[in-house]
């Protein structure tokens, strides 16, 4: 099995749509630290899982520099973001999104299918 993480810096701005009240209501911003896993059994024909610049040009493209509000389908919490990212790249199995130095979520596709393992 071959693996490979991709580190990413995204500053982007959200609010969140929340049950209860929150400062988290107000548009703030962040410097998220994305950190995208990706597996695969056999390595392309390039000898790669997947290419580094392309997770970048799929997830930091998307998403530096924008209102995530405004280029994401969905509540923009840290959970919602880590399981988008992990669909986004069909070799991405997990993904962790960081908004703060103490404030951490992590999606696992627990049925990751990845044709080449």
């Amino acid at each position: 099995m071959y693996y490979v993480v991709k580190r990413l810096e995204i500053s982007a701005s959200h609010r969140l749509e929340l049950s209860y009240k929150s400062d988290c209501s107000h548009i703030h911003g962040h410097n998220w630290i994305i950190t995208v896993y990706c597996a695969a059994a056999k390595l392309n024909v390039d000898g790669m899982v997947c290419d580094f610049k392309e997770i970048k040009n799929r997830i930091h493209g998307a998403l530096d520099h924008r209102h995530l509000n405004d280029v994401l389908p969905f509540n923009p919490t840290a959970e919602n973001i880590a399981r988008w990212v992990v669909g986004q790249i069909p070799e991405c199995y997990k993904a962790s999104v960081q908004e703060s130095e103490g404030n951490m979520a992590v999606y696992v596709d627990d049925s990751f299918d990845n044709p080449a393992l």
